[in-house]
């Protein structure tokens, strides 16, 4: 595959077919371990279909807390479904550059600055491969991501992996990685202070059913939520 990161990152991005889910597509880093602690994770999702598109990036901190900064409402974006685990969730411009075929900074003004290179593996190479031969029915099928969530992790030196179950707020979830690269090498700046090094954590975070790699992983492709029920889902969007 000879597309960069960086091209397919500037293309249209459609908004995934559906009815009954709220849908949302793009790119992003799901998810960077640092030794120190620290765990940040980044959301470029142009196309939604419960508002407009945004950015978001997700902190844990040393101690647990999560906070989720998002260019739009906590209604519209990621904290509509983790909220309920999040200490805080904020809005705040965030800014995307790519310096290069395959890497990119994010940057909050003030409070994170988030340089990120990119790689490519034997395992991130076929898995992409084997996506682009799914049919569409199976990327839908609780089933097929079962099982790829199970061989994604060991193949990946991932951790736990779970591409399908349910999230902080109640509702279920189905994420479609379509293709992927690895984080090679990434250097981060929280309050003006350097996090270190990228590095697994103890032990493996998680948010519901969606578990965070142990291993910095960028990924194109389109998530799918069960639509907000207030009878049903939890409504608060910042950490109860």
């Amino acid at each position: 595959m000879t597309d960069s990161p960086r091209s397919i990152a500037q293309r249209d991005t459609p908004l995934p077919a559906g009815l009954n889910e709220e849908r949302f597509a793009g790119y992003g880093v799901m998810g960077l371990p640092f030794a120190s602690g620290h765990y940040l994770a980044f959301r470029h999702f142009p196309a939604s279909s419960v508002g407009e598109g945004y950015d978001s990036v997700w902190h844990r901190d040393p101690a647990g807390n999560w906070v989720i900064y998002s260019s739009v409402p906590p209604s519209s974006s990621c904290a509509r479904y983790f909220g309920s685990e999040l200490e805080d969730a904020r809005v705040e411009d965030i800014s995307v550059q790519w310096t290069g075929p395959r890497a990119f900074t994010v940057e909050i003004r003030h409070k994170i600055v988030w340089e990120l290179e990119l790689g490519r593996s034997v395992a991130t190479a076929a898995m992409t491969g084997i996506g682009r031969l799914m049919p569409a029915a199976w990327w839908r099928s609780e089933k097929v991501l079962s099982a790829m969530s199970k061989a994604a992790g060991p193949v990946l030196r991932a951790g736990k992996v779970g591409l399908t179950g349910t999230v902080s707020n109640g509702q279920w979830f189905r994420a479609n990685p379509r293709m992927l690269w690895t984080v090679d090498d990434s250097r981060a700046m929280v309050d003006g202070v350097d996090i270190g090094p990228p590095g697994p954590l103890d032990h493996q975070a998680r948010l519901g059913d969606f578990w965070l790699p142990q291993r910095g992983m960028f990924v194109v492709g389109e998530s799918f939520f069960e639509p907000y029920d207030p009878e049903r889902h939890r409504q608060n969007t910042m950490g109860s």
